[in-house]
């Protein structure tokens, strides 16, 4: 990312008060340049097409198309543009949708300003940011499932079918064995949704160390975010 190049954001929210409140605070960040604002899909894809934004602030529940059903559109419009979702839903499936629709982060609209621009700058890094209590969530969710997937597994092997849902990274567990007794503590505290600043509270730790150890674990494991080593915690049962 270049730092001296003000980031260009596009704001998508129905709520006219919240939209302009949160433009406002933004725009009072150097690091930010507010390229538009938009209250619903149709007014944010010609938004796009005139300023390409680096980062799209995008609510779900929006007035017409909802947000995680939008996202496709305005990845086709600026490929490049990473989108962060910025919504009330606390609701896991919407959560597991908007990932799997290709939104590069998801927070709650009760995020603090300072770890709302800290994400965007994150996202913007490559890195995917998921709201610590959606994490949690997130994780609970995939073990249901994967315990359903896995007693759905049996019934259909003795069937002849395998209908098991697919974990990223690694499968094999001597991936596991690739990992250090630290990152094993890292990756636990991961799936947990805990952040780098609390995991080197609570091990003890540099945040640098830290940072260093989940390079590591995503190199090992074959993952490219911290969602994915969170599920991959979950579904075997590290965490």
């Amino acid at each position: 990312m270049n730092t001296m190049k003000a980031v260009e954001l596009l704001v998508v929210d129905d709520h006219t008060l919240f939209r302009r409140g949160l433009v406002a605070l933004l725009s009072q960040d150097g690091r930010f340049e507010v390229a538009g604002e938009a209250g619903d899909i149709g007014e944010a894809l010609r938004c796009v097409e005139r300023s390409k934004p680096d980062l799209i602030l995008l609510d779900n529940h929006l007035p017409g198309v909802l947000g995680v059903d939008g996202i496709a559109a305005l990845k086709d419009a600026a490929p490049g543009t990473r989108i962060l979702m910025l919504t009330v839903s606390e609701n896991e499936d919407d959560l597991a949708a908007a990932l799997q629709a290709g939104a590069d982060g998801y927070l709650l609209k009760t995020v603090e300003l300072d770890s709302l621009s800290e994400s965007i700058i994150k996202v913007l890094d490559g890195e995917s940011v998921v709201s610590p209590e959606m994490m949690t969530k997130l994780v609970a969710a995939f073990r249901s499932r994967a315990l359903s997937s896995a007693t759905g597994e049996t019934a259909a092997n003795e069937e002849g079918h395998d209908e098991a849902a697919p974990v990223p990274g690694r499968q094999d567990d001597s991936a596991i064995a690739l990992l250090s007794a630290r990152e094993r503590e890292v990756l636990a505290r991961i799936s947990h949704g805990d952040s780098n600043k609390v995991i080197a509270r609570k091990l003890d730790i540099a945040e640098t160390t830290v940072k260093i150890h989940v390079q590591h674990i995503l190199r090992k494991l074959q993952l490219s975010s911290r969602v994915q080593a969170a599920v991959y915690a979950a579904a075997h049962d590290l965490g």
